[in-house]
């Protein structure tokens, strides 16, 4: 055969040749890169046995494909290639959507034949971790072995096919001099936070979905000195500390017969064993909140952790309800005094309709009122309505947590409080 009817035909036809042959390639056990480069050399044999004549440009493009569909990411490969993609979302066969610089973008082409070519890749995904997904486990939480994360569910608890959601992770973390140059955070409030954690207050982040969080607490992570030890733990890995003495735990999930779970609050029971300077929790969600404010309030000060919360004081309402989660019988004004104590900081996040993400709230938690609810100073908030873009500021509150920060030897200054535009240097004279 010197042509061929169509494109399509010869991207089926290699992709189905491919699959028989594939096994006999012995790709386990090498490199993605390695493994790739067979598989184009299997696809040029497989494409001069049947006779098929593309022109160069079309030639790449099918090996390239039916390449990824085999050993990649099938049709979103080509998106978590893009370093402009931070997720890729597939809601059925045909509805395919990416966030690009913090903006939802729906992708035009179609990208699957079918929802067995959704639960085909889902499949490739999970099964290598001991994983599956089917009508008796309809859904899957995973990492990549790049740090991604996946998710994904399927009829019949989605109604519009196999949903599929792969949330990646820059290569280099953003350092803080970064946040500060995307406008994410202000000087003055960076050069805060930092005293906060080099002084060991406890933080907590919160914030909705795809907010930051997460990168926020990396670089708050940043410092922390060196010759702390310091244990993470987290739901699915994300957390890269660039820190000589870090232990990094990650929770599991029951495997297919439904055994082996260990959850992070196993892991936060663990951790305390474990001689930690600090203790980081990527994301509190359950009963473990519990142990970490008992932590926190029993010796181990410094604790970092992220929480989904609308706000500074919704987060320590979101404490004291996960907190009686527990299997622990408290009364809830004891837990409210236990979060009130354990938390000094809270750093709320949000992400804008442009898809900035910004640090919108810095408040510290003062000790309880005479109803025992907890005292909640907002230190920096970030007004939308300051100038085109928004802008930081200072409220003029001066925290209690400043004379204690300033006991432990850290260098802070009076005017980092004083009221106004957040736009200078937090060290300057």
């Amino acid at each position: 055969m010197s042509a061929v009817g169509t494109f399509g035909d010869v991207r089926r036809t290699l992709h189905e040749r491919l699959l028989r042959r594939v096994d006999s390639l012995a790709l386990d056990g090498i490199s993605r890169a390695e493994r790739r480069m067979r598989v184009r050399e299997e696809a040029l044999a497989v494409l001069r046995e049947e006779g098929h004549i593309l022109p160069q440009g079309a030639l790449a493009k099918v090996v390239n494909e039916v390449s990824d569909a085999v050993v990649g990411m099938g049709p979103v490969e080509f998106l978590l290639k893009d370093p402009d993609v931070t997720e890729v979302m597939v809601n059925g066969p045909d509805d395919v959507y990416v966030e690009r610089k913090g903006r939802i973008e729906r992708v035009v082409d179609r990208l699957f034949e079918g929802e067995e070519a959704v639960l085909h890749l889902i499949e490739r995904i999970v099964a290598p971790l001991g994983l599956r997904v089917d009508g008796s486990s309809p859904w899957v939480d995973a990492r990549l072995p790049d740090g991604s994360r996946v998710h994904a569910i399927v009829p019949p608890l989605s109604l519009c096919g196999p949903v599929l959601t792969i949330r990646k992770f820059a290569v280099i973390p953003l350092g803080p001099n970064q946040l500060v140059a995307f406008s994410t955070i202000g000087p003055r409030m960076l050069g805060f936070l930092a005293a906060c954690v080099r002084g060991r207050a406890n933080v907590m982040v919160s914030g909705g979905t795809s907010s930051g969080k997460t990168t926020l607490l990396g670089v708050l992570s940043s410092f922390v000195p060196d010759g702390e030890r310091v244990v993470t733990i987290e739901d699915a890995a994300e957390l890269r500390l660039a820190k000589p003495h870090v232990i990094r735990l990650e929770a599991r999930p029951p495997n297919v017969e439904g055994e082996g779970e260990v959850t992070v609050r196993d892991l936060v029971r663990n951790a305390l064993r474990m001689r930690p300077d600090r203790i980081v929790v990527g994301e509190v969600r359950g009963g473990e909140a519990l142990d970490m404010l008992q932590a926190m309030n029993t010796g181990h000060d410094g604790s970092l952790s992220t929480a989904h919360a609308n706000s500074a004081r919704h987060l320590l309402w979101r404490l004291e309800t996960m907190a009686l989660m527990s299997d622990v019988d408290l009364p809830a004004a004891h837990v409210r005094a236990q979060v009130a104590s354990a938390i000094d900081v809270v750093v709320h996040m949000t992400r804008r309709r442009d898809g900035r993400r910004v640090v919108y709230q810095v408040a510290t938690v003062d000790g309880i009122d005479e109803r025992g609810d907890p005292i909640v100073s907002e230190v920096f908030a970030f007004r939308p309505r300051l100038g085109p873009d928004g802008a930081f500021v200072a409220t003029g509150v001066v925290p209690r947590l400043a004379g204690t920060l300033a006991d432990h030897g850290e260098d802070v200054q009076s005017r980092w409080f004083e009221p106004g535009v957040d736009d200078d240097d937090p060290h300057a004279s």
